[in-house]
């Protein structure tokens, strides 16, 4: 019979029959499935590769006839080329169910066991906080206009570094799905502009600024976080997860392995008296130092309340302008530019105590020259503390008296 929509309304199923399906004599492969309980769809049958395969259409209700029949033409017309387009159908609802977040864990474990556990903790929040508008997207209708979008929000918000490096995470997590076979062609991230930096930051505090803020840190675990950056001079990283089997109070000082360095190599600080006391103050009540079991956390929502309480000072004092804008980072460059300046440091301990490979141990001499200047580098830890008290305090230790015996 040829279906019309005279004929589908006299079409029932036959006594005993639960599901039945009408062909269409017109259109071969192109029917009508009725089941018990009233249910009626469009389907299209075909055989390809020695296997009868069917779709559904749509109902009856939501599909109009010529739509269907327009329909089956095209599905038999893809069979005629070669193509199965149930499979394909099946196809792509799997790809709808592979979305970034889905996959996401899979990648994610894989990459912890790759990379060192700082570098690995910055790539999750990239993905995973950063990337959040991308997880219900399917990875295969991901492309690179969705990734600048995501790159100028980002950008807007946190910075352009903070972007630039959600970029290289995220470029990273697509050549994964790449060679998976979960995504094809180029890595779309690997296309993106970067976000423009402007030249690099030269922050330097002065000693009124570390008065202002040392005066402002109050009595919580940020508040010893960042004296004890002021006093070590060491990454946020470092110190915002520094566990308890890295502290040794008894010989006074930090033992960073390798894994926790930006440059891969074991970094030991010196503590200063006044560092050690920090750290001596405290009590464990987890593997970190601070933070609890998984070390320190909200960075911006405490720098945001100690620059208001730094704002809120200097209104009480009278003083109209604001602080220009500064980072933890920046103390990292103070201590740079006053010990080889202010305290005539020399370079190489300076940059063994910010724990940096420098020039002259790189290459060759690397290989020959294995010092670490410890017993410098904690002279230096010592004489920046001394330092920073009396940048906070603003007061100079008073001079010591040497009485010079005249020769005879």
């Amino acid at each position: 019979m040829r279906l019309t929509t005279t004929a589908i309304k006299t079409l029932a199923l036959p006594a005993g029959v639960s599901d039945k399906t009408y062909f269409d004599d017109e259109l071969p492969g192109f029917g009508l499935r009725l089941r018990a309980g009233g249910a009626a769809r469009w389907v299209v049958q075909y055989d390809i590769a020695q296997r009868t395969r069917r779709m559904t259409l749509g109902s009856v209700g939501a599909l109009e006839l010529g739509a269907a029949r327009k329909s089956a033409k095209d599905i038999l017309a893809a069979v005629r080329l070669g193509r199965d387009p149930a499979n394909a159908k099946l196809e792509a609802r799997a790809r709808a169910g592979e979305t970034f977040g889905t996959l996401l864990a899979r990648y994610l474990p894989r990459k912890q066991a790759q990379v060192r556990p700082v570098t690995f903790k910055e790539i999750e929040r990239h993905l995973i906080k950063y990337a959040r508008p991308m997880h219900a997207r399917p990875v295969a209708a991901i492309d690179l206009r969705a990734i600048a979008t995501l790159m100028s929000a980002v950008a807007a918000k946190s910075g352009p570094g903070a972007a630039n490096n959600m970029l290289a995470s995220l470029s990273g997590y697509f050549d994964w799905l790449i060679r998976e076979g979960l995504v094809e062609g180029v890595n779309p991230a690997s296309l993106v502009n970067k976000a423009p930096r402007g030249k690099g930051r030269d922050r330097v505090l002065d000693d009124g600024e570390i008065r202002e803020i040392w005066g402002a840190l109050g009595d919580d675990d940020y508040a010893d976080v960042v004296r004890l950056l002021f006093y070590t001079a060491a990454r946020r990283s470092e110190i915002g997860n520094l566990a308890w089997n890295e502290v040794g109070l008894a010989a006074g000082e930090i033992r960073l392995p390798a894994p926790r360095t930006k440059n891969g190599r074991e970094h030991i600080i010196p503590l200063s008296a006044p560092a050690l006391a920090i750290l001596q103050t405290r009590q464990p009540t987890g593997p970190y130092v601070f933070g609890g079991v998984a070390g320190f956390q909200s960075w911006h929502f405490y720098k945001s309340a100690l620059d208001a309480r730094i704002a809120a000072a200097r209104g009480a004092a009278g003083v109209t302008a604001t602080m220009p804008t500064w980072t933890l980072h920046d103390i990292r460059r103070t201590f740079s530019t006053v010990a080889h300046g202010r305290l005539a440091i020399v370079p190489w301990v300076v940059e063994g105590c910010l724990g940096h490979v420098a020039a002259f141990k790189s290459g060759v001499s690397g290989v020959y020259n294995k010092s670490t200047w410890l017993d410098e580098r904690r002279r230096a830890q010592e004489k920046w503390a001394t330092f920073i008290d009396e940048a906070v305090t603003s007061k100079r230790p008073a001079a010591k008296v040497v009485r010079l015996h005249r020769r005879k």
